[in-house]
């Protein structure tokens, strides 16, 4: 595992506080961030405070790449979900490992890929005025790797800031598309279908 190789040549790691914030626009790339535990956030905020998700890492991702390969500043906020241990890799460290592990860099361009198809279907999305439409495309693209019966791990404020919807549209339009057969629901969450 990436993780274990980074400990064990003795990678730093810097643990961050639920809300902490790991870098924030216009700072200067120092790092890629691998998650060793916890979750962040990577978001853009309106004029009026209103966050936009780009992104949610959960344990075993890693972040910051673009920035950090282009040494170009960051373009938005990365902030800790749940208290959040990340393990920094620098600039030269990193191009090392790419060099070095074949496998890890062909990782990259696959979530590098990844993160470049969902930009561009929610930016196609955001076009859509249908609230439905907007949630099914999310819900089918969160819930792609997982197995049938699992939850999505995404709550409806989380859906609401990654669609551009507000919550209670969310709340009222995941019901009805709950009525309708379409998602399931258990206990509050929304489970893959």
């Amino acid at each position: 595992m990436l993780s274990s190789y980074l400990l064990a040549h003795q990678f730093k790691t810097q643990s961050y506080k639920k809300g902490a914030v790991v870098y924030e626009p216009g700072q200067n790339p120092r790092y890629v961030y691998f998650i060793k535990s916890g979750e962040i956030r990577m978001v853009t905020v309106n004029n009026d405070g209103k966050e936009f998700i780009q992104g949610i890492f959960k344990p075993k991702q890693y972040f910051g790449e673009p920035a950090l390969l282009l040494q170009r500043p960051y373009l938005a906020y990365t902030i800790a979900s749940l208290d959040t241990e990340l393990i920094l890799v620098d600039h030269p460290h990193f191009l090392k490992l790419l060099d070095e592990d074949r496998a890890f860099s062909m990782n990259l361009i696959e979530t590098l890929s990844n993160r470049l198809f969902y930009k561009s279907m929610m930016l196609e999305e955001l076009g859509n005025e249908q609230a439905e439409h907007r949630l099914k495309t999310l819900i089918n693209y969160l819930g792609r790797d997982l197995e049938k019966g699992t939850d999505l791990g995404v709550t409806r404020q989380a859906l609401a800031d990654m669609s551009g919807l507000r919550v209670e549209t969310v709340i009222r339009t995941i019901k009805k598309m709950a009525a309708n057969g379409e998602v399931s629901l258990s206990r509050g969450k929304i489970i893959r279908i």
